[in-house]
């Protein structure tokens, strides 16, 4: 059991607030968020209005996932963008973007441009927390900041940019196919499975010879390969599957299970 639960709230915030390490931090505060009082609410909103940096960042991390159910989440957002019109310093303006991440269903256009200015950021640390709060937001401002972090400097941006547009929405556009296939020779790995899979769920046929050839030498990401296949759908990798079982079985390269379930699917679609 979390220590932290046998702990009164004012505890655990005196904990948060004076400790020099780190090292309980996510537990104490995800125990804050679990209490769900209007006390630890409102005493995490005064929070947000310190002079205190760390005051701050540590009332945004309880906001941000507020309640097992959620609450307060309208009041919640409000008080992120409020906070993020004067708010400068990256390790607090990464902290509100996560806390958007999490309650990010319902911006409005305004919100969501205002967010987007951040696009250009200097720290990848904003710019990695951007790439979250703007994932999933059915938005084409959205997805064009999401296209141009999807070709950051940093592997990570480019990894989590790339699986925002590919993986976290339906839209298809030719826009987007454009922005995945760029970076299906992605020299980072993750990156380049990330558009891959997106290309697949959005039925391109061309990405067709790309997994025929990660096919062919499958290797720790053969579960992104073998997903990606089966969010294809296409029935003529039924005998290539068939006879990759038969390899696997002498050579013991990956799980059977994991291409037998490919197998299965792609035989169970219409």
């Amino acid at each position: 059991m979390n220590i932290s639960q046998n702990y009164t709230a004012d505890k655990i915030f005196t904990r948060l607030l004076t400790n020099k390490s780190s090292k309980n931090y996510w537990s104490y505060v995800s125990e804050l968020r679990k209490r769900k009082t209007e006390a630890v609410f409102e005493r995490s909103v005064s929070l947000t209005h310190s002079v205190s940096l760390k005051d701050r960042v540590l009332g945004v991390d309880i906001l941000s996932q507020f309640g097992y159910p959620r609450l307060h989440k309208k009041e919640i957002i409000n008080i992120l963008f409020k906070l993020l019109e004067t708010e400068v310093d990256r390790k607090m303006v990464s902290s509100i973007f996560y806390g958007i991440s999490h309650n990010n269903e319902k911006l409005t256009k305004k919100q969501i441009h205002l967010i987007c200015k951040f696009k250009n950021h200097k720290s990848v640390y904003v710019r990695h927390a951007l790439v979250a709060a703007l994932s999933t937001v059915e938005d084409e401002k959205a997805y064009d900041v999401l296209i141009m972090l999807s070709t950051d400097k940093d592997s990570n941006i480019r990894d989590w940019a790339t699986f925002g547009l590919g993986s976290q929405n339906d839209t298809d556009t030719e826009k987007i196919r454009a922005a995945l296939w760029k970076r299906v020779s992605d020299k980072d790995s993750d990156t380049r499975f990330e558009a891959i899979s997106g290309l697949a769920q959005r039925k391109d046929k061309r990405i067709k010879n790309i997994l025929l050839k990660e096919l062919e030498n499958i290797d720790e990401h053969v579960s992104l390969v073998l997903e990606a296949i089966e969010a294809l759908g296409d029935q003529s990798f039924i005998p290539i599957l068939e006879q990759k079982i038969k390899e696997n079985r002498t050579l013991k390269e990956v799980n059977e299970e994991e291409l037998l379930a490919a197998l299965n699917a792609l035989k169970g679609a219409d």
